[in-house]
């Protein structure tokens, strides 16, 4: 079977935000993304990549001068991060608590029994969750 290409692509995952400087710091203090790139006022937006150098993944934040972005439309959008390793979930637990940012109670009660959700400041939720996870 030949593996389609779409299987090694890298996946940008692109939000709006109003709140820009905070959701950067949120994603590099609390989940320990590091910022991978920034842009201002390219026709009209600016923006902040983050993630890791090494993944297949980042995500970045923009903000559209004149624009309001809203919250996050509902408490079910959830980025969730396996970390099957104990000691790799209770560090990224440990830096949330470093960060004075407190577990909230997931929408789907399944996230709570192996992983603790957060919000950031726009309402979009993350899991980090203490598992493995098998295609």
């Amino acid at each position: 079977m030949t593996i389609p290409a779409i299987a090694s692509a890298q996946l940008r995952i692109a939000r709006p935000t109003d709140r820009l400087d905070e959701v950067v710091a949120f994603y590099v203090t609390a989940v320990g993304f590091v910022e991978l790139g920034r842009f201002t006022d390219h026709d009209g937006f600016d923006g902040v990549m983050v993630g890791h150098p090494a993944a297949s993944y980042h995500l970045e934040f923009t903000h559209a001068h004149g624009h309001r972005a809203g919250d996050a439309p509902s408490m079910d959008n959830l980025l969730v991060f396996y970390l099957p390793d104990k000691s790799d979930w209770n560090a990224a637990i440990q830096r949330f608590e470093s960060a004075d940012i407190k577990p909230v109670q997931s929408f789907n009660p399944y996230w709570d029994v192996n992983g603790k959700t957060y919000e950031d400041p726009d309402g979009y939720r993350i899991v980090i969750q203490h598992a493995a996870w098998v295609a």
